[in-house]
């Protein structure tokens, strides 16, 4: 059973192509709600939790699944105590973000925020190396190059990470989630 609304935590889902600035955006929401609104945030990084929770999973289709949906279940887990989980991290496939938000409902809103930042400035970025790496045949399976990413078709917000600064994109999530009246002042 989920909690009264008045402390329905929610959940944030920021996807996006790898160095699309995911981690980046989930980092400075999390400062700015624990700073502004006085309320803890739990950051599910997607680098952290596989390193973490989910080493033994490969890049399959169906390892990438599983890897979405334990995000999935740690947030619900998050918003079912009236929590606020942001999840920064790849999903590329609609399906297990639709999973997702399914396993988030029962217990919290679900926000779904696409950075749509393009290919080719990812690339440029690159901090880890790893699309110069795909390029060059080294890495297999890596998302835009040689796996899918499937944009998401209606999400909550969509942000472009070239064209917004991280100040701007998270000015418009923090506006975004207070006229869903998930965010108030002093709560």
């Amino acid at each position: 059973m989920a909690p009264p609304s008045k402390i329905r935590g929610f959940a944030v889902l920021v996807t996006g192509l790898p160095a699309a600035g995911k981690t980046t955006l989930g980092t400075a929401l999390t400062a700015h709600i624990e700073t502004r609104f006085g309320r803890p945030v739990t950051l599910l990084d997607g680098d952290e939790v596989r390193k973490l929770l989910s080493s033994e999973l490969g890049y399959s289709r169906e390892h990438r699944r599983l890897n979405v949906l334990r995000h999935g279940y740690i947030a619900a887990q998050v918003c079912r105590h009236g929590g606020i989980a942001i999840c920064a991290l790849i999903a590329p496939y609609a399906a297990d973000r639709s999973d997702m938000r399914e396993l988030v409902a029962p217990c919290g809103s679900f926000v779904e925020i696409y950075l749509s930042t393009p290919l080719e400035v990812c690339e440029q970025r690159d901090p880890k190396g790893l699309y110069a790496r795909a390029r060059a045949g080294q890495l297999k399976n890596m998302t835009g190059v040689d796996d899918p990413y499937e944009p998401p078709e209606s999400p909550d917000l969509r942000l472009n990470g070239a064209e917004l600064s991280v100040q701007q994109m998270v000015r418009s999530v923090i506006g975004y989630l207070v006229k869903q009246g998930l965010l108030r002042e002093g709560r």
